[in-house]
Formats: C-alpha cells, structure tokens, sequence
C-alpha cells in the first residue's frame, strides 16, 4: 500500500548514476549520502511492514474480541430469556392458587 506511493527504491538509489562534470560533485561524498538515504529508506520500510503485521494482527484481535461478545450478549439473552420464563411460571403458578382459592373457597394462609 505504501510501497506505491514511493517514487524511488533503495535499489534505484544505490543503483543511480549521475553525470561527471568537471565542476561536479565529490563523488565518494554523494555516495557516503546516498547509502546513508539507502539505509534510512530499508529501516523506514522494515518499521512500515512491521506496522502493517502489527496491525493485521490487531484486527484479527479485534475481530476475534467482536465475536466473542456477540456469542455472550446471545448467551446472555438466552439466559434472561429462561429466566423471564422461570418468573412467567412462577405467576402461572400464583394465578392457579388464587383461582383454586376462589373457586374452592379455601384459604391456606
């Protein structure tokens, strides 16, 4: 991804020869910079792709972390929704009584 932003490699900068001109450059300073710009461009690459690992990794994390808490707000609803039934058995079960109370004509308290 960021690779196709970049215009020249450590390669083609190793690799770029320049015109001589009697008035030019030193050449073995030009070289001493441009290996020093080589090995700047090879560090910034190597962080760049152990960004890029880092951060796969952490979406795979993330992922895996969403997927988790679905699987517990299901398991979660799951439960609540026993639960309400349990309670919705309970009232069943109170509404009987009361009934049976009426009906029957007995009084238990």
């Amino acid at each position: 991804m960021y690779k196709e932003n970049v215009i020249l490699s450590p390669k083609e900068i190793l690799e770029k020869e320049f015109k001589v001109d009697a008035r030019g450059y030193r050449m073995q300073e030009v070289d001493k910079f441009l290996d020093v710009i080589i090995g700047d461009y090879k560090e910034l690459f190597n962080a760049i792709d152990q960004l890029e690992d880092e951060k796969e990794q952490l979406l795979n994390d993330i992922m895996r972390l969403k997927q988790e808490i679905r699987t517990i707000k299901t398991n979660m609803e799951v439960a609540k929704s026993q639960s309400d039934k349990e309670v919705t058995n309970l009232d069943i079960i109170r509404r009987l009584s009361q009934l049976e109370k009426l009906v029957y004509g007995r009084d238990d308290n």
